[in-house]
């Protein structure tokens, strides 16, 4: 599975490629290939699309590795038969905003998030409280 198979399977249905696109493009790919290699697989598709697209800079690793995870754990814990299913049951999911519930304003916007994975600052993921 490619990102672009997966970027075609989403767009075989919609018109624009917005948030919940997104989230469908990364639960397919949690789906198929497990999370943690769905992490290189989604972030590197979206970077390559965005050098693509001449705007690199809107690349931003800690956000794209963060989503993956999130989707991955919900993912886990309901095996939604359809994606519809899954949003539907996980609505959080479709809120643009979610990651500002684990990570300051600040922490996001920094060179460090941007370039290379960042921890929670604010909360921790789910999967991190529960290990605790």
């Amino acid at each position: 599975m490619t990102f672009q198979n997966l970027l075609d399977e989403v767009m075989a249905t919609s018109e624009r490629f917005g948030h919940r696109q997104h989230v469908h493009l990364t639960w397919l790919a949690v789906r198929t290939v497990g999370t943690q290699a769905a992490i290189p697989l989604v972030s590197d598709g979206i970077q390559e699309t965005a050098r693509y697209a001449g705007a690199p800079q809107k690349y931003h690793t800690t956000m794209s590795r963060a989503w993956v995870e999130l989707v991955g754990h919900h993912a886990d814990t309901d095996p939604a038969p359809t994606f519809d299913t899954f949003a539907d049951g996980n609505p959080e999911l479709l809120d643009k905003r979610l990651l500002s519930r684990f990570y300051t304003s600040a922490t996001l916007a920094s060179d460090r998030a941007r370039a290379g994975r960042v921890d929670p600052d604010r909360e921790p993921f789910p999967w991190m409280a529960a290990a605790a």
